[in-house]
């Protein structure tokens, strides 16, 4: 695993010089890791990068974020680390919302934006409750109960009956992460602005994934924000849930390599 300041990180190169630079930004609450099968997308043509944010798969003492914007911070000072100038960014659920913060602290360096099961939208009182709730759980149980929690909500129907090693998988990811790193996550999700008034001034090409059966983003979601966005397309990947690149990487990888090809 690959490091550079304070960062930690998965790479893979193209084969030859590359077309460019992408991004991944994971979800709440695994790791880089849960993006090992998108790897393959160096094959493309493109450098392929996945950081983990802030405190995640790390040491227990390494302090939390606090915000959307202290993530995007860090995603864009690993760039500047990297000596990359732009990128276009793909983050999934948590990844979404710090992608679009990034967006508004520097939407020129984003050059495409693929944005998978995610929402613009601020959580609601309910959801704000929800959150206090697992932060209650995570303080009683710790990252298991978490995961205990959780992990029926990620992973749609068809997962959990056919491909039950998926949810062993992110199991293991989930309980990875130090309590800080989840703790500090929940409090910037539950303080996140409200992007969707952004869609609109979102100029570069964007593709937006869906699981067929995401319970936690259902596809309206996605078909809002693809409304919102000039230009976006959208693809719903079936028989999967909220995880569409763990549960269905080969559909989820076409889909990208296919608008990385097309459309950047």
């Amino acid at each position: 695993m690959p490091t550079i300041g304070p960062f930690r990180y998965l790479e893979a190169a193209a084969s030859s010089r590359p077309r460019g630079t992408l991004v991944l930004l994971h979800a709440f609450p695994l790791s880089k890791r849960m993006w090992e099968s998108q790897l393959s997308l160096a094959a493309h043509g493109w450098r392929v990068l996945a950081p983990d944010l802030r405190g995640f798969d790390g040491p227990a003492d390494e302090p939390p974020a606090a915000s959307m914007d202290d993530y995007a911070g860090d995603v864009i000072d690993f760039m500047d680390a990297l000596h990359v100038r732009d990128a276009v960014l793909a983050g999934l659920s948590m990844g979404g919302y710090v992608a679009f913060a990034v967006l508004r602290h520097a939407a020129s360096r984003v050059v495409g934006l693929v944005l998978a099961d995610t929402r613009p939208d601020a959580d609601t009182a309910e959801g704000v409750a929800g959150r206090r709730r697992m932060l209650t759980l995570l303080d009683d149980k710790g990252a298991r109960g978490v995961a205990d929690d959780m992990l029926p909500k990620l992973l749609g129907a068809t997962t959990r009956e056919l491909r039950p090693a998926v949810g062993d998988r992110v199991r293991e990811l989930i309980l990875a992460n130090p309590p800080g790193a989840i703790r500090g996550a929940i409090h910037a999700m539950m303080s996140r602005p409200d992007s969707t008034p952004d869609l609109a001034g979102i100029r570069c090409p964007t593709l937006i994934l869906v699981g067929s059966e995401d319970a936690v983003t259902p596809p309206v979601v996605s078909e809002h924000m693809q409304r919102g966005i000039a230009g976006a397309e959208l693809a719903v990947v079936p028989g999967s849930g909220h995880l569409s690149n763990l549960e269905r990487p080969e559909v989820f990888n076409a889909a990208v390599a296919a608008f990385l090809t097309n459309r950047v």
